[in-house]
């Protein structure tokens, strides 16, 4: 019988992906890359993305795959507001794979970063590993979990929860080797950004308006670890 982690690999080759079906020559040549793009000027930080994806993958009260925490940050003209939508960053070099002592969590071939839950041995190695604080142990089933890009959704053509139920489209989900793509279309008109360049892990999450400072200084024990936590929002001034 073939293991979760064989069925994905399988499911995610035969997709036929509707969501980022290549168009052009040189595309349908490169396997599917999946990458999201947050333009930030359209959040409005209504959690409508945080329910959905609740709701989608049965994730604990208190606990979040994705969540959107406001920030408030300090500018010349006194305290601002900044919303910033977090979750697994996909990365091509994820710092969470070679930490884990049993190889619970693998990169499908499009690139989504996931965990096998039946061979996890919620060690919690991988969730102190990521930089974006994108992992927890789930209180439910007891091993580590994080956003998937909604590889059941995507593997049959279908939007990952989140992006769907944005109501100001403020997420957009697509093939990053398609040029054709409509991720890939936006990347070339706006300058975008990623958390935590420092790292170097190649990260698959965008942000077109990000300011300098969330994307520097968003460290360990900031707004995500709130957001394992439970908790709503971080402190004045905590990024």
């Amino acid at each position: 019988m073939n293991s979760r982690r064989e069925f994905l690999k399988l499911a995610m080759a035969g997709s036929t992906a509707a969501v980022a079906a290549p168009t052009a020559a040189s595309a349908q040549a490169k396997p599917k890359r999946w990458g999201m793009l947050v333009d930030l000027r359209k959040c409005i930080g209504c959690q409508a993305c945080t329910v959905a994806c609740t709701i989608e993958n049965d994730v604990p009260e208190g606990q979040h795959r994705t969540a959107v925490p406001v920030y408030e940050l300090d500018g010349p003209d006194g305290p601002s507001q900044a919303v910033l939508p977090r979750l697994c960053n996909h990365c091509d070099e994820p710092p969470c794979i070679p930490v884990c002592p049993v190889n619970a969590t693998f990169k499908t071939d499009e690139g989504a970063v996931v965990v096998e839950a039946e061979q996890c041995v919620a060690c919690g190695y991988c969730v102190q590993a990521c930089p974006y604080e994108a992992r927890f142990i789930n209180h439910k089933t007891g091993v580590a979990d994080k956003c998937t890009f909604c590889v059941h959704r995507t593997s049959v053509g279908l939007l990952p929860a989140c992006v769907e139920t944005c109501v100001g489209n403020a997420r957009v989900f697509g093939d990053l080797n398609d040029p054709e793509s409509d991720i890939r279309k936006l990347m070339a008109q706006h300058e975008t950004k990623g958390l935590r360049p420092e790292f170097k892990t190649g990260p698959n999450v965008y942000y077109i308006g990000l300011d300098d400072r969330l994307a520097s200084t968003v460290a360990v024990g900031g707004g995500a670890r709130d957001l394992r936590q439970g908790l709503e929002t971080p402190a004045h001034g905590e990024v």
